[in-house]
């Protein structure tokens, strides 16, 4: 019988791990053969076995281990690409780590920075990752700096959004969970509508978010994580999904260049279906009353993010405030299209707000609806939210 269930894979927090403990078992007992090692997921609560090409002394006191991404079932570029990490002691007068920590983490080549010069793109689950198992490796009053490099991420950072999230020089170790849910096969949207209709049953209102950036910085807002649904590209089913469970209000949390879309009738939002960002994005600052000689610049422009800078530049110079009207304009039509979207498949009536960021992950604009929706979203553990 052929298994058209996805395989699931691991993300990339979990292979560096994998990386690090190797290298640390090979300072800490010498050249033994290392085929795999265990990793506590933590998040699910499972403990799974990851293989490692080779681990090996460098200088006295370091060694370097590798492993290999392993996505399962899922277009993803980091499929096969090395992870390594280098590990050493660390004695107390070279210790940089925080007064009671024993393990102190840093990016090498290939890990992106936020911003040029900035800290490592290694995000709290990668971080808790790594020292919850390295932890259990270390005797005590022993320390250990941990380098994570990826030789091929500067290269393939280059065809990802990184860059629009200001994420440079390399890949991101980033993501919530340490399962890779293959989110290019078909079975993935079953098992993302499967969540909607679990958490339908506890929520009035939910909160949906296309990619991992949403889903961190939404929780880093205050929003209650257990109303947060990924959607990955497939917001026209997700809609539609939640129409049919009679969700009274949805609040779409997305960066621009993905959101935008839904102002356009789009609602697949993969670039390799459709990509009119551009397009719709100029229709509406025409709209709004936007020079023509702007609107000219702004279709011309390589990306999103260029318009969006266009606009802001403009404002600081002239002081015209077309950002809060080219984006409010476009944030109502979202509401609109996606309210329209669901009534015309499900004949159900939905709230829907919106919240556009941009590449800072700083909000460039909140539909009128979000004021309304805010309280049914926030974290009990949050003051206020954005």
């Amino acid at each position: 019988m052929i298994n058209s269930q996805p395989r699931a894979g691991y993300t990339l927090p979990v292979f560096a791990c994998a990386a690090a403990v190797a290298a640390l078992r090979w300072l800490k007992h010498g050249a033994q053969p290392i085929s795999a090692v265990p990793v506590n997921l933590i998040s699910p609560a499972e403990t799974v076995e990851i293989p490692i090409e080779g681990a090996a002394g460098l200088k006295a006191g370091s060694a370097l281990a590798m492993t290999r991404s392993d996505p399962g079932d899922n277009l993803d570029l980091t499929r096969n690409t090395p992870v390594w990490a280098l590990v050493e002691w660390l004695a107390d007068r070279h210790w940089q780590g925080e007064e009671g920590e024993r393990i102190a983490i840093f990016g090498g080549e290939g890990i992106g920075r936020h911003g040029e010069g900035g800290t490592p793109a290694i995000y709290a689950y990668a971080q808790q990752l790594l020292r919850a198992n390295l932890e259990r490796e270390l005797d005590t009053g022993e320390k250990i700096a941990v380098t994570i490099i990826m030789p091929q991420g500067r290269e393939l950072a280059t065809r990802t959004s990184n860059e629009a999230f200001g994420i440079v020089e390399g890949l991101s170790l980033l993501g919530t969970t340490g399962m890779s849910e293959p989110l290019s096969a078909p079975g993935q949207l079953d098992a993302y509508c499967e969540d909607v209709r679990k958490k339908a049953g506890q929520f009035d209102c939910l909160v949906f978010c296309i990619g991992e950036n949403g889903l961190d910085l939404a929780q880093k807002m205050g929003v209650h994580p257990n109303q947060l649904v990924k959607t990955a590209n497939w917001l026209g089913p997700m809609l539609v999904e939640a129409g049919m469970q009679r969700i009274k209000s949805i609040l779409l949390f997305g960066y621009h260049g993905k959101l935008i879309k839904l102002a356009g009738g789009i609602f697949h939002t993969h670039h390799h279906l459709a990509d009119a960002r551009l397009e719709i994005l100029t229709a509406h600052a025409c709209s709004e009353g936007v020079p023509v000689p702007v609107l000219k610049r702004i279709f011309a422009c390589p990306t999103a993010d260029d318009a969006l800078n266009l606009l802001r530049e403009l404002d600081e110079t002239t002081g015209s405030t077309w950002v809060g009207q080219v984006y409010g304009a476009i944030a109502e039509k979202i509401d609109l299209r996606a309210r329209d979207y669901i009534h015309t498949h499900t004949g159900t009536s939905v709230s829907v707000g919106s919240v556009l960021f941009d590449r800072r992950r700083k909000i460039i604009v909140t539909s009128d609806a979000v004021a309304g929706l805010l309280p049914e979203v926030r974290s009990p553990a949050a003051s206020s939210l954005f």
